[in-house]
This record gives C-alpha cells, structure tokens and sequence, in this order.
C-alpha cells in the first residue's frame, strides 16, 4: 500500500481534519455518460482518426518526393 503525501502544509492539531482540507478530498463533478448532460462534443468524432492528410504534411512529404525524382531523372538522362 502506498502513502499519501499531504501537500497542504503540516499537520497539527487534527489529522483528519488536515487531511478533509487536501486536494485529495476536494469537491468532483461527475459527467454523466448517458442521459442528460452526457454529450461531449469534442469525443463525438475523435475516435475516427485523421483519415485525410493536412495540407502543411502533404505538401512537404510531396515536394521532397518531387525532387528527389527530378534528381534521379537528370541523372538518367545524362547518363544516356
């Protein structure tokens, strides 16, 4: 089991009461996962994924394709 790190000062008089006080106790609110208040509107289409390529990766990934193409076809055709 491990121990707790109380982080809110030393305790002195009442540990419990020291420890009701700590961020380990404080107040959560619980979303709802159905019914009212469940929806969460930046979940709903996170879990598809990025099926299509940004514009910023596609067009360095491309351009460095490109002229590393044009590279190997100059040399080909001074080779010949």
């Amino acid at each position: 089991m491990s121990r707790y790190q109380h982080t809110k000062g030393q305790i002195k008089d009442n540990a419990i009461e020291a420890l009701l006080h700590d961020p380990l106790f404080r107040q959560r609110v619980e979303k709802n996962k159905k019914g009212k208040g469940s929806y969460l509107r930046k979940d709903k289409h996170e879990k598809r994924g990025n099926w299509e390529a940004s514009g910023k990766q596609a067009n360095r990934l491309f351009t460095t394709g490109l002229s590393a193409l044009s590279f190997r076809l100059n040399a080909v055709i001074l080779f010949f």
